[in-house]
């Protein structure tokens, strides 16, 4: 189960990111999950949308650099350990984790880990076969 998400490129300049909100904004794009990375000069801003063509079309529009890549969604109980269960897992295994990013959702019950592992459907498989529950994009929107 992969999740599609965009990744912006984006100056490190004061307004940027307000920017790309306000695009999506007015576009009618929900922004469920993101994280952003900087550097010295420039950031990387990574999109969880409802809409994600739509997103990627708009701010394309707007002079932006966009990329789409997968990503897995897992959905772990809130409390202490649940991250370090799934990592624990992805080191039995030999997974790397390029990078992630969490959320908790409405219940405040369950967080949703998004990774992005180097070996994605070893990662699923893997994920699965232990049984973690993995959620689709439609499912990350609905929450």
């Amino acid at each position: 189960m992969r999740v599609e998400q965009i990744a912006v490129f984006l100056e490190n300049k004061s307004g940027r990111l307000a920017e790309i909100t306000s695009i999506l904004a007015e576009n009618g794009i929900n922004i469920r999950a993101l994280s952003v990375a900087d550097t010295a000069d420039f950031g990387i801003l990574r999109l969880i949308v409802d809409k994600v063509d739509l997103a990627k079309e708009v701010l394309r529009a707007g002079g932006f650099t966009v990329g789409k890549t997968n990503v897995v969604a897992v959905e772990v109980p809130d409390r202490s350990g649940g991250l370090a269960g799934v990592l624990k897992v992805a080191h039995e295994v030999g997974l790397n984790v390029e990078y992630m990013y969490a959320f908790v959702n409405k219940s405040g019950a369950d967080a949703v880990l998004i990774f992005r592992f180097d070996e994605m459907d070893k990662a699923i498989a893997v994920l699965q076969e232990r049984g973690f529950a993995l959620l689709t994009g439609q499912q990350i929107c609905g929450l």
